[in-house]
């Protein structure tokens, strides 16, 4: 399974890992979402052939934060 790894801005606590974790995991592909809001990293491991890249960060842009680069 691919692995993409995002840089996030805007998230300040655990509960913004939570709601970001919690968003991308409810897409049909994504295996694991591991976000830490103390490196503003997020890590998800997915299946390319039920979920773009694409759709993965317009997820998490939808969810109020900013995916960087």
């Amino acid at each position: 399974m691919p692995k993409i790894k995002l840089k996030i801005e805007g998230m300040h606590c655990s509960s913004c890992t939570m709601l970001i974790d919690g968003d991308l995991e409810d897409l049909a592909g994504v295996m694991s979402s591991r976000t830490n809001y103390v490196r503003g990293e997020c890590e998800v491991e997915f299946d390319s052939g039920q979920v773009s890249s694409d759709k993965i960060i317009e997820t998490i842009t939808k969810t109020g934060y900013k995916v960087i680069g």
